[in-house]
């Protein structure tokens, strides 16, 4: 993972030290609260539905063991014992009291973190692959990209009051893991046919009121240029965005209204500053800057490239094999595997982790993983280096600390927002949502048999949990006070699974709480009644339409009980 510099942490331990003074002049009333907020927006504390958020930024995932007990220990000292990991590879805290914000700051600081640029109208978190650096479908590597990028873009002064905040994805992968086209910018990296490295660029993804994939405004941007390019976007943006209007200020807006008229007020941008760079001033990446960069990124020393040989499973415990199978993926190197850590269990929210759970997870990173982890965008970890021959020791050690549940990319591994127990924003809680949906479907052999199903569920139509983007898609609504929960069906991320990137579709009125959970049943029971073999729930959607779903669902509202499901296990 990426190693900071001396002036990457005079740079972090600076940046406390300004919001400490920042804070005690606020508490001395030298500082009113309206001249306070943006100072601690832009340092990631919220004042949220009940208490102040912090939420710290894990740059594109990468996290090590001894920033993850960092992370245990403010959840222990500062908050209510846990931590929250969103879709956007951050992590929450809920409970921390503004007093103590200060302290928690210095103590990030400490271990190379911080909340810079979590909130507020600015370039964002850039996130990116997971398995970035280590996926056995990588073209190009795109962690030095996602650095440059935080480099050049942290505390940008002409970016940090856009219309708007401002997201970018980036892969560099065959499957594109990163869901790029649901960002302001999404980048795939890739090489043409001279074996030159570029990316394809897209423009006004986001979901939100209006979910709208990105748009391809170039096909092949030489890496050099990547700087100059987000450069001319961003500028575009700022200058003709929206600010009078909340709901029409992202990007997506300008783009869909202006079509080809934004693309070409890029690339004239573009060519400006191109053509002014007379003294230098264009951000050109220097062969030598990212190869300077690119080596900050070291591999685990003592890495061993013999592979195990085959590991007869005949007398394995069928609950290593299903772990095997679903939390297990190739590599890079033929010896090592990526492994994800399961956040999704009974009895505690998706994404959530306990200070005790972050030890955990740390002592096994430094166990079994050179002491790194990443955070996915499906609100778990993943061990990057994981030797074979490991494997069934890491199991043994993951389930005692229960991280073993065989469930990735199945129904509970369900992405989820905090929703309304914790947001002001939000119309309808989530997390009550999500522990129905996972009691209902507790038993393993039925969720092998349902198979891959991503299911999204957000709080409020901000799209905090995705839904937009779920195969199954659930959304709060507020109904004269009430909770309500509209379901939407067939949306993608963009991942080759689930094909080209795209909104699901409203499958008719909404529900109330106590019917969603049924709702959902119905539609999983009509995807086993009309699949074809061997096909995927995204798959059999496409085939049929959602008419026999919304049959199905509309039953649930009027009582009527559909006859059960044959079991195929």
């Amino acid at each position: 993972m990426y190693q900071y510099t001396e002036f990457d942490r005079q740079f972090i331990r600076q940046r406390a030290a300004q919001y400490r003074d920042q804070w005690e002049r606020h508490r001395a009333g030298q500082l009113g609260e309206e001249e306070f907020r943006p100072l601690r927006l832009q340092n990631g504390w919220y004042v949220q539905r009940h208490a102040p958020m912090l939420r710290i930024a894990v740059p594109y995932g990468e996290l090590s063991a001894r920033q993850l007990r960092a992370l245990g220990r403010i959840a222990r000292e500062h908050d209510r014992d846990y931590g929250h990991f969103t879709t956007r590879q951050n992590l929450q805290f809920n409970w921390i009291p503004l007093a103590r914000s200060a302290d928690v700051m210095d103590l990030l600081a400490s271990v190379d973190m911080h909340g810079i640029q979590t909130s507020g109208n600015c370039i964002r978190n850039t996130t990116t692959d997971a398995l970035a650096g280590i996926a056995a479908d990588e073209i190009v590597d795109p962690r030095p990209y996602c650095e440059i990028l935080r480099q050049w873009s942290t505390l940008h002064p002409e970016f940090a009051f856009l219309p708007r905040k401002f997201k970018i994805a980036v892969t560099g992968a065959y499957e594109d893991r990163a869901a790029t086209a649901w960002h302001d910018i999404g980048l795939q990296f890739l090489k043409n046919e001279a074996g030159e490295v570029g990316c394809r660029v897209l423009v006004g993804g986001g979901m939100g009121r209006t979910p709208i994939t990105g748009a391809l405004v170039r096909e092949f941007l030489p890496w050099q240029q990547m700087l100059v390019f987000i450069e001319a976007i961003v500028r575009v943006y700022n200058r003709y965005g929206r600010r009078d209007n909340l709901y029409k200020a992202r990007i997506k807006i300008l783009v869909k209204a202006q079509g080809q008229r934004f693309v070409d007020a890029v690339n004239q941008e573009f060519r400006d500053i191109l053509e002014r760079d007379v003294g230098g001033g264009a951000h050109i990446i220097p062969q030598a800057e990212f190869d300077r960069v690119a080596r900050s990124f070291r591999q685990p020393i003592g890495l061993s490239d013999r592979p195990a040989g085959s590991m007869p499973l005949t007398d394995a415990p069928p609950a290593y094999r299903r772990w095997l199978q679903r939390n297990v993926q190739p590599h890079r190197l033929p010896a090592y595997r990526a492994v994800t850590l399961s956040l999704k269990r009974a009895g505690q929210p998706p994404g959530d982790i306990t200070a005790d759970q972050m030890d955990a997870a740390a002592d096994i990173a430094d166990r079994f993983s050179h002491g790194e982890l990443r955070v996915t965008h499906e609100q778990n970890l993943v061990l990057p280096w994981i030797h074979e021959r490991d494997l069934k020791a890491l199991w043994v050690a993951a389930r005692e600390a229960g991280f073993a549940t065989p469930n990735i990319g199945l129904l509970t591994d369900m992405i989820a927002c905090p929703g309304g127990d914790f947001c002001g924003l939000a119309n309808a809680r989530s997390i009550s949502i999500a522990a129905e949906i996972d009691e209902r479907f507790a038993d393993l052999d039925e969720l092998f048999d349902i198979g891959d199903i991503d299911l999204h569920v957000s709080g409020c139509i901000n799209s905090c949990g995705h839904h937009h983007s779920g195969h199954i898609g659930v959304l709060g609504v507020d109904k004269d006070g009430q909770e309500w929960y509209q379901v939407s069906l067939g949306g993608s991320d963009g991942s080759t699974a689930s094909g080209t990137a795209v909104p699901g579709r409203i499958i008719g009125p909404s529900f109330a709480a106590d019917e969603l959970a049924d709702a959902i049943e119905a539609l999983i029971d009509t995807y086993r009644r009309r699949r074809a073999m061997g096909e995927r729930f995204i798959n059999t959607v496409r085939r049929i339409g959602i008419d026999p779903f919304k049959e199905a669902a509309d039953a649930v509202r009027r009582g009527v009980t559909a006859a059960p499901v044959a079991q195929h296990h």
